[in-house]
């Protein structure tokens, strides 16, 4: 009992809690308060107020036989952070319901539960662990399906991208067998955007606001070695016509990002080549000031939309 409790973080069904005490020792533990009973079925071998674990063991075992943590939940117990931690999201099988009555019975420090059924969901697509959950990949292809927005989906996938929790690759492969997952073509669209190096979300959108405006597509991440040896990465860079294109986040007003950035931009145009600087709220929030600046340098340096017609397609391969 104790090893079942450790591994379960003090939650156990009453089915588990009798193969090894009486029904009756059960009981009297309950009535005496050393245990709680949590709902229907579900005890807690201790009486104090659920802890995160506890809770998420909770979801998993109050939605019944072949549960297991999904979606943001599951992304956030595999180390992506910044996704929301409520509610709790769980996914079983689509031959069976959730136990519907005892999720309505949860007690009051209990986060919420949000149960989803699938048809697809091979074993290469379970992670063990304690609780059971989906893979990091399968795991931000569903958060960013049952996301409250595009924007949000969006949000999700660069995130695991971009802290290295995943690869764009394997986000690919669980969309391939995932062929009614919803917003299918935009999360698509999302992978491509940060295969071809915009792991950021302010890139992303960078990359299909130059989509939108008819601008050739630029090099994304790009390595350069600055005058004094080191390597700076660019965040957009169109090679032919030496133009780049910075978009800075938050963390850019600080006084030393903010001294890096002054010191590789004056690396930059000292070598004969253009910069330009955007913030990425101006990004999202102004896209047609951002892509006339970026014609206009492009035109300055040398660019001709009709002689570049093409370049660098954008078309995004739609899996049928």
């Amino acid at each position: 009992m104790e090893w079942l409790a450790f591994e379960q973080a003090g939650v156990l069904t009453s089915v588990q809690a009798r193969t090894v005490l009486t029904e009756g020792r059960v009981r009297g533990l309950v009535r005496s308060g050393r245990w709680r009973s949590i709902s229907r079925g579900l005890l807690l071998a201790g009486n104090g107020r659920l802890t995160r674990d506890q809770q998420l063991w909770v979801a998993v075992l109050a939605a019944g036989s072949g549960a297991v943590l999904a979606g943001a939940t599951a992304a956030t117990e595999a180390g992506v952070r910044g996704l929301r931690s409520e509610p709790l999201h769980v996914l079983v099988p689509a031959s069976r319901r959730a136990g519907r009555t005892i999720l309505r019975q949860l007690p009051i420090d209990m986060a919420a539960v949000v149960v989803h059924r699938t048809s697809v969901l091979p074993t290469g697509h379970l992670q063990v662990g304690r609780p059971p959950r989906t893979t990091t990949a399968r795991a931000l292809v569903d958060a960013a399906s049952w996301a409250s927005s595009p924007r949000v989906a969006q949000e999700v996938l660069a995130a695991g991208c971009q802290q290295r929790r995943v690869l764009p690759e394997e986000l690919a492969a669980v969309l391939e067998v995932l062929p009614r997952a919803p917003r299918r073509l935009l999360i698509r669209q999302t992978i491509d955007d940060i295969a071809g190096g915009a792991e950021a979300l302010s890139e992303i959108d960078f990359v299909r606001l130059c989509r939108r405006a008819g601008l050739p597509r630029p090099d994304l991440q790009r390595r350069r070695t600055d005058a004094a040896g080191r390597t700076r990465w660019l965040d957009a860079y169109w090679r032919e016509w030496g133009v780049h294109a910075e978009v800075d986040g938050a963390h850019h007003m600080d006084v030393r990002q903010w001294a890096a950035d002054m010191r590789r931009q004056n690396d930059v145009w000292t070598a004969g080549e253009r910069i330009l600087r955007f913030p990425a709220w101006l990004v999202r929030a102004h896209p047609e000031q951002v892509a006339d600046t970026v014609r206009r340098a492009l035109l300055a340096a040398g660019w001709h939309p009709r002689r570049h017609k093409g370049l660098k397609s954008w078309t995004v391969p739609v899996t049928r």
